[in-house]
Protein backbone atom coordinates (compact mmCIF):
# COMPACT_ATOMS: atom_id res chain seq x y z
CA UNK A 1 0.00 0.00 0.00
CA UNK A 2 0.93 3.62 -0.69
CA UNK A 3 -0.20 5.95 1.53
CA UNK A 4 0.38 9.38 -0.94
CA UNK A 5 -3.05 10.30 -1.46
CA UNK A 6 -4.48 9.44 1.99
CA UNK A 7 -1.49 11.62 3.52
CA UNK A 8 -1.69 14.26 1.18
CA UNK A 9 -6.05 15.11 1.28
CA UNK A 10 -5.45 14.59 4.99
CA UNK A 11 -2.77 17.10 5.02
CA UNK A 12 -4.50 19.37 2.72
CA UNK A 13 -7.93 19.35 4.70
CA UNK A 14 -6.21 19.78 7.78
CA UNK A 15 -4.51 22.74 6.84
CA UNK A 16 -7.53 24.40 5.62
CA UNK A 17 -8.97 23.91 8.79
CA UNK A 18 -6.21 25.14 11.17
CA UNK A 19 -6.25 27.97 9.15
CA UNK A 20 -10.77 28.48 8.88
CA UNK A 21 -9.45 28.37 12.96
CA UNK A 22 -6.99 31.07 13.03
CA UNK A 23 -9.21 33.22 11.05
CA UNK A 24 -11.57 33.19 13.91
CA UNK A 25 -14.56 30.17 12.34
CA UNK A 26 -15.45 27.19 13.18
CA UNK A 27 -14.94 23.55 11.43
CA UNK A 28 -19.07 22.80 11.80
CA UNK A 29 -19.90 26.38 10.26
CA UNK A 30 -18.15 24.56 7.37
CA UNK A 31 -20.13 21.51 7.43
CA UNK A 32 -23.65 22.77 6.13
CA UNK A 33 -25.62 19.70 4.55
CA UNK A 34 -27.61 21.36 2.00
CA UNK A 35 -25.10 23.10 0.20
CA UNK A 36 -22.95 19.83 0.13
CA UNK A 37 -25.57 17.55 -0.36
CA UNK A 38 -26.09 20.38 -3.94
CA UNK A 39 -22.08 20.14 -4.85
CA UNK A 40 -21.34 16.23 -4.03
CA UNK A 41 -25.09 14.93 -5.36
CA UNK A 42 -24.99 17.00 -8.71
CA UNK A 43 -21.36 17.14 -9.46
CA UNK A 44 -22.00 13.36 -9.67
CA UNK A 45 -24.90 13.02 -11.50
CA UNK A 46 -23.63 15.34 -14.41
CA UNK A 47 -20.20 13.49 -14.35
CA UNK A 48 -22.18 9.99 -14.72
CA UNK A 49 -24.10 11.73 -17.36
CA UNK A 50 -21.04 12.13 -19.33
CA UNK A 51 -19.70 8.62 -19.78
CA UNK A 52 -21.68 5.08 -19.58
CA UNK A 53 -22.67 3.56 -16.57
CA UNK A 54 -19.87 0.63 -17.02
CA UNK A 55 -17.53 3.96 -17.08
CA UNK A 56 -19.26 5.12 -13.54
CA UNK A 57 -18.53 1.87 -12.00
CA UNK A 58 -15.12 0.95 -13.24
CA UNK A 59 -14.50 4.54 -12.00
CA UNK A 60 -16.26 3.96 -8.27
CA UNK A 61 -14.53 0.68 -8.08
CA UNK A 62 -10.86 2.66 -9.28
CA UNK A 63 -10.93 4.39 -5.79
CA UNK A 64 -9.76 1.85 -3.97
CA UNK A 65 -6.99 1.67 -5.70
CA UNK A 66 -6.70 5.48 -5.87
CA UNK A 67 -6.15 5.32 -1.91
CA UNK A 68 -4.86 1.79 -1.51
CA UNK A 69 -2.74 1.21 -4.42
CA UNK A 70 0.46 0.13 -4.34
CA UNK A 71 3.09 2.14 -6.32
CA UNK A 72 4.76 -1.04 -8.13
CA UNK A 73 8.70 -0.33 -9.55
CA UNK A 74 9.72 -2.13 -12.36
CA UNK A 75 12.68 -2.53 -10.82
CA UNK A 76 11.14 -4.90 -8.14
CA UNK A 77 10.13 -7.19 -11.49
CA UNK A 78 14.34 -7.82 -13.29
CA UNK A 79 15.62 -10.22 -10.54
CA UNK A 80 12.58 -12.42 -11.43
CA UNK A 81 13.04 -11.66 -15.76
CA UNK A 82 16.89 -12.39 -14.98
CA UNK A 83 16.78 -15.56 -13.06
CA UNK A 84 13.94 -16.82 -15.43
CA UNK A 85 16.37 -16.14 -18.28
CA UNK A 86 19.23 -18.05 -16.85
CA UNK A 87 16.79 -20.74 -16.11
CA UNK A 88 15.98 -21.09 -19.58
CA UNK A 89 19.20 -20.48 -21.29
CA UNK A 90 20.51 -23.37 -19.27
CA UNK A 91 17.34 -25.73 -18.89
CA UNK A 92 15.05 -24.71 -21.55
CA UNK A 93 11.72 -23.35 -21.81
CA UNK A 94 9.74 -25.91 -20.31
CA UNK A 95 11.96 -25.83 -17.29
CA UNK A 96 10.08 -22.49 -16.37
CA UNK A 97 6.43 -24.01 -15.70
CA UNK A 98 7.87 -25.36 -12.44
CA UNK A 99 9.36 -21.57 -11.54
CA UNK A 100 6.42 -19.94 -12.29
CA UNK A 101 4.34 -21.25 -9.48
CA UNK A 102 6.10 -19.03 -7.39
CA UNK A 103 5.71 -16.21 -9.15
CA UNK A 104 2.33 -13.38 -8.02
CA UNK A 105 2.84 -11.43 -11.12
CA UNK A 106 0.19 -11.91 -13.61
CA UNK A 107 1.01 -10.84 -16.30
CA UNK A 108 4.50 -12.16 -16.30
CA UNK A 109 2.99 -15.30 -15.59
CA UNK A 110 0.65 -15.13 -18.51
CA UNK A 111 3.81 -13.95 -20.76
CA UNK A 112 6.27 -17.21 -19.82
CA UNK A 113 3.22 -19.59 -20.15
CA UNK A 114 2.74 -18.62 -23.64
CA UNK A 115 6.26 -18.83 -24.60
CA UNK A 116 6.46 -21.86 -22.89
CA UNK A 117 3.33 -22.72 -25.29
CA UNK A 118 5.19 -21.89 -28.06
CA UNK A 119 3.87 -19.15 -28.82
CA UNK A 120 5.35 -17.01 -32.09
CA UNK A 121 7.14 -14.20 -30.72
CA UNK A 122 5.52 -11.42 -32.50
CA UNK A 123 2.23 -12.99 -32.08
CA UNK A 124 2.92 -12.90 -28.23
CA UNK A 125 4.42 -9.61 -28.33
CA UNK A 126 1.15 -8.66 -30.18
CA UNK A 127 -1.01 -10.42 -27.56
CA UNK A 128 0.82 -8.81 -24.60
CA UNK A 129 1.25 -5.12 -26.07
CA UNK A 130 -3.32 -5.65 -27.06
CA UNK A 131 -3.08 -6.28 -23.19
CA UNK A 132 -1.32 -3.19 -22.40
CA UNK A 133 -3.22 -1.07 -24.44
CA UNK A 134 -6.61 -2.06 -22.93
CA UNK A 135 -5.39 -1.47 -19.24
CA UNK A 136 -3.96 1.99 -20.44
CA UNK A 137 -7.26 2.90 -22.50
CA UNK A 138 -9.09 1.59 -18.39
CA UNK A 139 -6.69 3.69 -16.95
CA UNK A 140 -7.52 6.61 -18.67
CA UNK A 141 -11.35 6.70 -18.46
CA UNK A 142 -11.08 6.18 -14.71
CA UNK A 143 -9.11 9.03 -14.37
CA UNK A 144 -11.68 10.98 -17.15
CA UNK A 145 -14.35 10.33 -14.51
CA UNK A 146 -12.93 12.53 -11.70
CA UNK A 147 -11.13 14.85 -14.08
CA UNK A 148 -14.66 15.55 -14.93
CA UNK A 149 -16.05 15.83 -11.75
CA UNK A 150 -13.07 18.16 -10.75
CA UNK A 151 -14.43 20.50 -13.71
CA UNK A 152 -18.13 20.38 -13.29
CA UNK A 153 -17.53 20.98 -9.39
CA UNK A 154 -16.89 24.73 -9.20
CA UNK A 155 -19.72 25.67 -11.73
CA UNK A 156 -21.73 23.63 -9.84
CA UNK A 157 -21.00 25.65 -6.52
CA UNK A 158 -21.63 28.21 -8.43
CA UNK A 159 -25.18 27.62 -9.18
CA UNK A 160 -25.28 26.56 -5.52
CA UNK A 161 -24.33 29.69 -4.42
CA UNK A 162 -26.88 31.97 -6.72
CA UNK A 163 -29.99 29.63 -5.66
CA UNK A 164 -28.99 30.52 -1.91
CA UNK A 165 -28.62 34.19 -2.95
CA UNK A 166 -32.58 34.06 -4.89
CA UNK A 167 -33.66 32.88 -1.15
CA UNK A 168 -31.95 35.59 0.51
CA UNK A 169 -33.27 38.61 -1.82
CA UNK A 170 -37.02 36.94 -1.08
CA UNK A 171 -36.21 36.93 2.70
CA UNK A 172 -34.93 41.10 3.23
CA UNK A 173 -37.28 41.87 5.34
CA UNK A 174 -35.37 39.82 8.15
CA UNK A 175 -32.22 41.57 8.43
CA UNK A 176 -31.24 39.81 11.36
CA UNK A 177 -30.99 37.03 9.69
CA UNK A 178 -29.14 37.91 6.05
CA UNK A 179 -25.62 37.72 7.94
CA UNK A 180 -26.24 34.23 8.00
CA UNK A 181 -28.45 32.77 5.12
CA UNK A 182 -25.34 35.31 2.85
CA UNK A 183 -22.40 33.48 4.63
CA UNK A 184 -24.50 29.76 3.73
CA UNK A 185 -25.18 31.09 0.28
CA UNK A 186 -21.50 30.66 -0.30
CA UNK A 187 -20.83 27.74 1.33
CA UNK A 188 -21.57 26.23 -1.89
CA UNK A 189 -19.06 27.84 -4.27
CA UNK A 190 -16.52 26.87 -1.06
CA UNK A 191 -17.27 23.11 -1.59
CA UNK A 192 -17.31 23.22 -5.55
CA UNK A 193 -14.15 24.73 -5.22
CA UNK A 194 -12.69 22.76 -2.44
CA UNK A 195 -13.84 19.32 -3.85
CA UNK A 196 -12.65 19.81 -7.30
CA UNK A 197 -8.97 21.03 -5.92
CA UNK A 198 -8.89 19.05 -3.21
CA UNK A 199 -10.58 15.69 -3.73
CA UNK A 200 -11.14 15.12 -7.42
CA UNK A 201 -8.35 16.14 -9.41
CA UNK A 202 -6.08 14.79 -7.06
CA UNK A 203 -7.72 11.20 -7.27
CA UNK A 204 -7.51 12.00 -10.83
CA UNK A 205 -4.09 12.83 -10.99
CA UNK A 206 -3.03 9.89 -8.94
CA UNK A 207 -5.03 7.12 -11.20
CA UNK A 208 -3.11 8.14 -13.92
CA UNK A 209 0.20 7.98 -11.71
CA UNK A 210 -0.57 4.66 -10.91
CA UNK A 211 -1.06 3.81 -14.26
CA UNK A 212 2.23 5.11 -15.92
CA UNK A 213 3.49 3.13 -13.67
CA UNK A 214 1.89 -0.30 -14.39
CA UNK A 215 2.01 -0.09 -17.83
CA UNK A 216 6.22 0.55 -17.67
CA UNK A 217 6.14 -2.00 -15.67
CA UNK A 218 4.13 -4.27 -17.84
CA UNK A 219 6.59 -3.02 -21.34
CA UNK A 220 9.32 -4.39 -19.05
CA UNK A 221 7.81 -7.81 -18.62
CA UNK A 222 7.29 -7.78 -22.29
CA UNK A 223 10.67 -7.08 -23.32
CA UNK A 224 11.91 -9.39 -20.26
CA UNK A 225 9.87 -11.96 -21.99
CA UNK A 226 10.77 -11.77 -25.54
CA UNK A 227 14.77 -11.72 -24.40
CA UNK A 228 13.75 -15.24 -22.39
CA UNK A 229 11.75 -16.68 -25.63
CA UNK A 230 14.59 -15.96 -27.91
CA UNK A 231 17.25 -17.06 -25.25
CA UNK A 232 19.25 -14.34 -24.68
CA UNK A 233 22.02 -13.73 -22.00
CA UNK A 234 21.15 -13.42 -18.58
CA UNK A 235 23.23 -10.24 -18.55
CA UNK A 236 22.42 -8.80 -21.42
CA UNK A 237 18.65 -9.06 -20.21
CA UNK A 238 19.21 -7.44 -17.02
CA UNK A 239 21.22 -5.03 -18.68
CA UNK A 240 18.38 -4.08 -21.48
CA UNK A 241 15.69 -3.99 -18.59
CA UNK A 242 17.33 -1.87 -16.60
CA UNK A 243 18.01 0.62 -19.18
CA UNK A 244 14.36 0.69 -19.37
CA UNK A 245 13.79 1.88 -15.67
CA UNK A 246 14.07 5.70 -14.41
CA UNK A 247 17.56 7.41 -14.01
CA UNK A 248 17.08 7.24 -10.68
CA UNK A 249 15.95 3.70 -10.06
CA UNK A 250 19.10 3.12 -12.20
CA UNK A 251 20.78 5.08 -9.59
CA UNK A 252 19.42 2.93 -7.17
CA UNK A 253 20.31 -0.64 -8.36
CA UNK A 254 23.87 0.14 -9.17
CA UNK A 255 23.92 0.83 -5.51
Amino acid sequence: MDPATLIGLGFAFAVILIANVLEGGSPTHLLLFPPMLLVFGATIGVTVAGCTMADAKNAVRSLKKAFTGKAESGADIVPTIVDLADVARKEGLLALEDRLRNIDDPFLVKGVTMAVDGTDPEELRDILEAEVHAKRLQAKQNAKFYTDAGGYAPTIGIVGTVMSLVHVLGNLSKPDELGHMIAAAFLATLWGVLSANAIWLPIAARLKRLSELEVARMEMVIEGVAAIQAGSNPRVVAQKLKSLLPNDEQDAEAA
